[in-house]
């Protein structure tokens, strides 16, 4: 058995598919009915949606409570984190409310999830996947927000590890780099959004930059690898005897989980406003 978040779209739904297809007992979990019923429908049949909220204590006690009738002696149990949003704009703009929500999802709403999954956890035998990003180890112009959310998910990741080692629960981070999905689109829209209302002359302050970098998310959003892959990465952790604590899916990820934190600070942020802002 195995619980995934975020399931209407993107990874989420890839994992949900992926799973079910591979034999789990897949319980995807989405905000509205129309999502779970396009993705039962999708998975002919073979998993079960989940209307859960990651910042609604109410639906997240709600599915943990509808999961556990349906485990059994014997069954595992596994939970895969990948509800998540983009908060985007420039940290001088961004109104502090757009800053919280962005934590609240996805920092706050795995943690909550994971709480409240706890007990099914330890009864069967499961471990946690945590949905991370390369970008939680570099940080971008724009989307600090979302950068800070997914390092503090990774300092999360470690903590848990320890602390959940008692009971022998293993806590992987996924850590893709550039995915196809539809994030990219949704960075333009939720930077938009975020400045809406912003004083004209403080957004003329960002214009040129936000044009080099809106011209890089589109870029991403056609060359990112398609969210099978990082689908077939969760299904390998989640089938591992032992299972690596981290996993970089993707080149880009590879290379600069491994190259970025070596270099000089001047020089990384150098080269990440060459990449970004085209400076």
């Amino acid at each position: 058995m195995v619980l995934v978040t975020g399931a209407s779209s993107g990874i989420g739904r890839e994992c949900a598919l992926r799973l079910a297809r591979d034999g789990f007992a897949v319980f995807g979990g989405v905000r509205r009915p129309e999502d779970g019923q396009t993705l039962v429908r999708d998975s002919g049949g073979t998993l079960f949606a989940v209307l859960l909220d990651v910042t609604d204590e109410a639906t997240i006690a709600a599915a943990a409570a509808m999961v556990g009738e349906n485990a059994h002696p014997g069954d595992t149990f596994s939970l895969v984190n990948n509800a998540g949003i983009t908060v985007a704009g420039p940290l001088e703009v961004l109104p502090t409310a757009e800053l919280r929500r962005q934590f609240d999802v996805n920092l706050f709403g795995p943690l909550a999830v994971t709480r409240a999954f706890l007990p099914l956890l330890r009864a069967h035998a499961g471990r946690i996947v945590l949905m991370g990003s390369i970008f939680g180890r570099i940080s971008l112009p724009f989307v600090a927000p979302y950068t800070a959310a997914k390092a503090a998910l990774g300092a999360v990741a470690e903590s848990l590890s320890i602390e959940l080692r008692a009971w022998s629960i293993p806590v992987v981070l996924i850590e893709p780099g550039n995915v196809a999905t539809p994030i990219w689109s949704r960075t333009k829209s939720s930077t938009v959004a975020s400045m809406a209302g912003v004083a004209a002359e403080k957004i003329a302050l960002y214009r040129e930059a936000l044009a080099s970098f809106e011209k890089l998310t589109d870029g991403y959003a056609r060359s990112g690898i398609p969210p099978a892959r990082v689908a077939r990465v969760v299904a390998r952790a989640l089938g591992a005897r032992r299972p690596r604590r981290r996993y970089a899916v993707g080149w880009d990820s590879r290379v600069f989980g491994r190259v970025a934190p070596l270099l000089p600070p001047r020089l990384r942020q150098w080269i990440l406003a060459r990449i970004t802002l085209r400076r």
